[in-house]
């Protein structure tokens, strides 16, 4: 697998609320966009992150074989972070109503395994086209669902970033899981909302074309969603998917 990362505090902000965490050995991949007053949402997501990656090098995934014991294994990274980010929050008076999207990425076997809650999104590029293959957790998505707005209207709706699932809101949470069957020079962008609000589709893939690598694919989206205006925090990593990762075992 071919890996660029990059966060990015963009133009408007005076701190940085995303994080992110490559774990390169184990296949894993996080990226999280922190809520909440003051810094807490800094705390909420680099502690989610954090505990991701604690729960990855004390139970190592690779000795988990099939895909439901693969998804149990997300779901518990999920709730070790949703349980600690909580307490947290439910602990410190600075720390009140904090909390963070979560996006953990494991590919390994021609198949990537996805998790998510919030609106962090996962993207995948493959033969010129960019498909969205998470569900975003918000206000406005659900109405989108139930007919009562049009993407186009969503897209512009002033509550558009108001998230209905965040890890660290509640005692528990439930994630959305996704299975892909992977190819030869599929890219995958894990990537926070600084960067769709910013650069739209289009864009994307017109950077995606340039056969970049995936450090240089990152820096350039970061550039161009603080070019376009920057007004949040910007988190990208980029996957490029090679033979190897195909016909590992």
């Amino acid at each position: 697998m071919q890996v660029g990362f990059k966060s990015d505090k963009g133009l408007k902000r005076s701190n940085n609320e995303d994080a992110c965490f490559v774990l390169l050995p184990d296949k894993v991949y996080v990226v999280a966009d922190g809520v909440g007053g003051g810094n807490a949402g800094e705390i909420a997501s680099r502690t989610a992150v954090n505990e991701i990656a604690n729960y990855v090098v004390e139970h190592p995934i690779a000795e988990v074989k099939n895909k439901y014991a693969i998804v149990n294994y997300l779901q518990d990274c999920i709730d070790q972070a949703n349980s600690k980010i909580f307490q947290m929050a439910n602990t410190y008076e600075e720390n009140t109503g904090m909390a963070t999207t979560a996006i953990i990425v494991y590919a390994v076997c021609g198949k990537a395994y996805i998790t998510n809650v919030g609106d962090s999104r996962v993207y995948l590029y493959r033969n010129g086209q960019l498909v969205q293959l998470t569900e975003d957790h918000t206000y406005v998505n659900t109405l989108v669902k139930a007919g009562i707005l049009s993407k186009e209207q969503a897209a512009v709706d002033e509550r558009k970033n108001v998230i209905t699932k965040a890890l660290g809101a509640e005692p528990t949470v439930e994630p959305d899981f996704f299975q892909v069957e992977i190819m030869k020079d599929d890219i995958f962008l894990i990537c926070t909302d600084g960067l769709y609000d910013e650069v739209g589709n289009q864009e994307i893939i017109q950077v995606l074309r340039e056969n970049r690598s995936m450090s240089d694919v990152c820096g350039e989206l970061v550039r161009r969603a603080n070019q376009n205006g920057g007004r949040d925090n910007i988190t990208i990593i980029s996957l490029k998917v090679t033979e190897e990762d195909i016909h590992e075992q």
